[in-house]
């Protein structure tokens, strides 16, 4: 199986969610989460709100039964919204979170380069309040 193969088999895992989509539900609470390098965080910016996990981190981070996991892991149904760039990564984490049992886990159509193009908040990372007291 090639690694396209593993990647459809893993978004088949998983009910994709459109930029605006993902706006939406993180404001019903849903949590962003931003997987990518902090270089392109750097270069690109980040979205307002997203938790940085890079992802060494993320399975550790959002499971509520570690002792490393975030403060918004408090169970197994929080709503994850997994991004990195483009859409691909993401779509392997968040089918790595739905292998621990975070069952309500997905990512983001297109990653972050879909949520710029469609218009929604970024800001400078610099700008960011999570880089600072997040990255991990």
């Amino acid at each position: 199986m090639s690694i396209d193969d593993k990647l459809d088999a893993a978004r088949r895992t998983l009910d994709r969610v459109h930029p605006v989509q993902a706006a939406a539900e993180a404001v019903r609470g849903a949590v962003l989460v931003d997987t990518r390098p902090e270089s392109m965080r750097r270069a690109d910016g980040t979205i307002p709100g997203a938790l940085i996990v890079e992802r060494n981190h993320l399975e550790w981070r959002c499971d509520p039964d570690c002792e490393a996991r975030l403060p918004q892991a408090v169970d197994h149904e929080v709503r994850w919204i997994v991004f990195c760039d483009e859409g691909y990564a993401s779509s392997l984490a968040a089918a790595s979170l739905r292998w621990i049992g975070l069952n309500r886990a997905t990512d983001l159509v297109g990653g972050f380069q879909a949520w710029r193009r469609a218009g929604l908040p970024v800001e400078p990372a610099e700008a960011s309040p999570w880089l600072d007291s997040l990255c991990v």
